[in-house]
């Protein structure tokens, strides 16, 4: 769907408000570029160039004398944001110089016009993601005026850090509580775009994970540079889900496993995340993203990529027309679709994958580099003025080794960094067949020598399943970055045709409330890795474990019901197989305890 979008959706159809037509104006033709420019270089497809380069070759032309670029119809600063993330990776691409022009003109507009029209609502909440492309700027060209805007920007922007300061979300928002009940009042905002819902809301919060730690670039404050991790620790405690990101549909919504989690909310939070991750080098911030990548991303497509869900569950046990248990969204909510509930998440998704490529190595401080993510990949840079190839081979996170072939044009000293997962038992890192010092995970291991062509790094985590408390009464199974699910049968029923895609009604044929004894066995089966190894059909590795059928955990309103703290156990253990999460459509990820067994201690 990423790529051929525009064959079967207006909004960002030849009509779009973003090349010059009277169609949707606002976020999604922007949204839509951000993730399809990325996508089209890294393939190096024609097609998709030529579609990206229409809507970039409009925006270009379309400034104004005064600065201002981008649809006549609206002058919200927001989805003007959006497309200097755009317009940001096009130049790194290729060096297009209206490109500086453009932004240049831009910001002087808005440091004149700002303090008239200050930033209100959308932009005002997610003022970090233009922070971004000021400092880009500020970076290449070094006027000094541009840290008076970023200046302007975070002072008319809402104040995240201290939000979490004294964080004031500790339960599952309702319409009530958020005051979106109420009707809108003539004049005012309306409700759901005043400040408590925007608060609230599970984008803007992914979104703002980046702010600190790109303010931290301007301030120089050690405090700025480490509160994402607060902002992590509260999102953790009062929403946290198993796949590493909070419940929020569309408002943050608590612990239940049975809540959902936006999918813009999953591509915004990695990519607030890897500016987090490059700005701290927290190789913590590494795992999550992984976790978030390897799990929640793929969940919410269908395998063949043409169908999406807006809310994902753990605990999925039907995706139907139902009231569901959202906090503010409707019934379609968790179907997967073209755009199923809202369609920002039909515009946005296709960033994730693209963006996580781009952030697998980094560059380092002391002129060397840095492997961030794992991943199969291919990356040529230059290091100390010398190109230099490095190829990383691996079938990670299905397998536990990393094959990494450094290609330098010449014999260069330089560091490379190699990112310990703190999940990893132990890890084992060989050079040439040469053992190098113990790793602690967690951390990063640095490996400074003068590397030549064909020089192989060979990393070895040990890692074994294991179950996890994931509180509210209720276990978990992971095996490294990945979390596993007891899949449940599923009935696909097509309820409408999109010409190339359709919307998609799923059923439970099988049961799905099980206890988990969490002292049984697991036993890890590892099979072969398919083209669309993310497949319920033929996934590359399972588990075997024992599980009891619960007879009191039903559903209401279309979702399974909270974990019952006392599951009525009728039947001995089973043998039953868990998969990777993003595998099963319909999955059981939060378990019952099955009664008389403690729980694991709580990670």
């Amino acid at each position: 769907m990423g790529g051929r979008l525009d064959e079967i959706w207006p909004d960002v159809g030849r009509n779009s408000g973003w090349l010059g037509g009277t169609g949707e104006s606002w976020e999604r033709g922007p949204y839509f570029v951000d993730g399809l420019l990325p996508l089209a270089w890294q393939l190096d497809d024609a097609v998709l160039k030529a579609k990206a380069q229409r809507f970039i070759d409009w925006t270009l032309a379309s400034a104004q004398p005064n600065g201002m670029f981008g649809p006549a119809s609206n002058d919200d600063w927001w989805p003007r944001m959006v497309m200097l993330k755009v317009l940001i990776q096009y130049h790194e691409l290729t060096g297009d110089a209206r490109v500086i022009t453009l932004m240049t003109n831009y910001f002087r507009y808005q440091l004149s016009a700002l303090p008239s029209r200050p930033l209100k609502d959308w932009g005002r909440f997610r003022w970090q993601d233009e922070l971004l492309s000021v400092i880009w700027l500020y970076n290449r060209t070094g006027g000094a005026w541009l840290l008076d805007v970023a200046t302007l920007l975070k002072r008319q922007g809402f104040d995240w850090q201290g939000l979490f300061a004294n964080y004031p979300f500790r339960e599952k928002m309702t319409k009530a509580a958020l005051g979106m009940d109420m009707p809108d009042v003539p004049g005012e905002p309306p409700q759901g775009l005043k400040d408590l819902a925007l608060s609230a809301h599970g984008v803007n919060n992914a979104q703002a994970l980046k702010a600190s730690p790109v303010w931290s670039l301007v301030s120089g404050s050690d405090v700025d540079r480490q509160a994402v991790q607060h902002q992590l620790e509260m999102l953790d405690r009062f929403h946290g889900q198993p796949h590493g990101l909070y419940a929020a549909d569309e408002h943050l919504a608590g612990r239940s496993p049975s809540q959902g989690t936006e999918l813009c909310t999953v591509v915004e939070a990695m990519y607030s995340l890897q500016h987090a991750l490059a700005i701290t080098g927290d190789p913590a911030i590494g795992d999550r993203i992984e976790k978030i990548a390897y799990n929640a991303l793929p969940a919410t497509f269908t395998d063949d990529m043409w169908a999406h869900q807006y809310d994902q569950q753990p605990n999925q046990v039907q995706c139907t027309r139902a009231k569901g248990p959202w906090t503010t969204n409707g019934v379609e909510a968790n179907l997967f679709g073209l755009e199923p509930n809202f369609g920002c998440c039909t515009a946005n998704f296709h960033q994730g994958w693209p963006k996580l490529t781009a952030s697998l190595f980094m560059a380092s401080s002391d002129g060397g580099l840095a492997a961030m993510l794992y991943a199969p990949c291919s990356v040529t840079t230059l290091v100390e003025s010398v190109p230099v190839t490095v190829r990383q081979q691996t079938d990670y996170p299905f397998r536990d080794t990393v094959s990494i072939t450094i290609e330098p044009a010449r014999p260069t000293q330089f560091p490379i960094r190699l990112r310990v997962p703190g999940w990893a038992q132990s890890v084992a890192i060989d050079v040439n067949g040469q053992r190098q010092p113990e790793a602690r995970r967690g951390t990063f291991v640095k490996i400074v020598r003068t590397w030549r062509r064909g020089d192989r790094i060979e990393i070895r985590f040990q890692r074994a399943p294991r179950v996890v408390d994931i509180g509210r009464n209720a276990v978990g199974v992971e095996l490294a970055p990945l979390i596993f699910s007891k899949p449940v049968e599923e009935a696909w029923t097509k309820l409408r045709d999109h010409r190339l895609t359709a919307d998609w009604e799923v059923r439970p044929t099988s049961a799905w409330a099980y206890a988990l004894s969490p002292a049984a066995p697991i036993t890890r089966i590892d099979r072969a890795i398919g083209p669309v190894p993310f497949s319920r059909r033929d996934p590359p590795v399972i588990l075997v474990t024992e599980a009891s059928p619960v007879s009191n955990w039903a559903m209401t309103d279309g979702a399974a019901d909270p974990v019952p703290t006392s599951p009525a156990v009728e039947a001995a253990p089973i043998r039953v197989m868990l998969m990777p999460y993003a595998a099963a459509k319909l999955r059981l990820t939060a378990f019952a305890v099955a009664p008389d067994v403690a729980p694991p201690k709580k990670v």
